[in-house]
């Protein structure tokens, strides 16, 4: 009975010792994750994009109309004197990996234009990619280009025309000189990357932080 006994009381001891063990390595993985939380914050906050020149781009005409910083997303409108709206609504592309395992061609922004004439309930609506086209040059390529009768017609349901790689070349063309002639060239299209870079990365620091302030709380 003795020896029952003692046996129970070191199997008790062996159990607490390993308790102690596991509690202690989860200590240290906690601390080196807080220091790679550190790190990654401090790599954050020292490597902001550049912003000099026209790199740094510019609004134009445009009024920054929504910049939430809970969302990824933002709206740019103008209004000429002739009354002609122009809406923009943009945000960066989330990278992915092709089937191949290779990365897709460089594309930062996804683009959506809307232009409304005055005293028309009709729509312009174009589809567009933004891309570094190499030093810190930006350009667009249209994806798709509709016209919406009205706002009513904007169901998935509703057939919006042929493809825009359908359409006569030139035509393609003019629609891009359309776009261009209402601001959207490369100054614009500088803004809207670096400033949707900047958006990207505050709220990504801003989740650090939180991360990092919750391993603090737990210890």
């Amino acid at each position: 009975m003795q020896r029952l006994g003692s046996l129970l009381l070191k199997s008790s001891e062996v159990i607490q010792g390993l308790r102690f063990y596991s509690q202690g390595i989860r200590a240290i993985q906690d601390l080196d994750l807080l220091k790679i939380l550190q790190s990654e914050i401090n790599h954050e906050l020292t490597s902001k994009p550049p912003a000099q020149g026209d790199e740094s781009g510019s609004l134009l005409d445009f009024v920054l109309e929504w910049d939430s910083p809970k969302t990824q997303d933002v709206v740019l409108r103008k209004k000429s004197e002739s009354g002609e709206e122009v809406a923009i609504s943009a945000l960066l592309r989330g990278q992915s990996f092709e089937p191949d395992g290779e990365f897709p061609p460089a594309t930062d922004v996804k683009m959506k234009v809307c232009i409304k004439k005055p005293g028309l309930r009709s729509i312009l609506l174009f589809d567009c990619e933004v891309s570094n086209r190499g030093e810190d040059k930006s350009g667009f390529n249209i994806q798709n280009a509709y016209y919406i009768q009205s706002a009513s017609c904007l169901s998935p349901s509703v057939y919006r025309g042929p493809l825009f790689s359908d359409l006569d070349p030139q035509l393609q063309d003019e629609l891009k000189k359309y776009l261009e002639a209402r601001g959207i060239g490369e100054s614009l299209l500088n803004f809207l990357r670096l400033h949707l870079r900047k958006k990207e990365q505050s709220q990504y620091v801003n989740w650090l932080q939180k991360l990092e302030s919750a391993f603090r709380e737990s210890d």
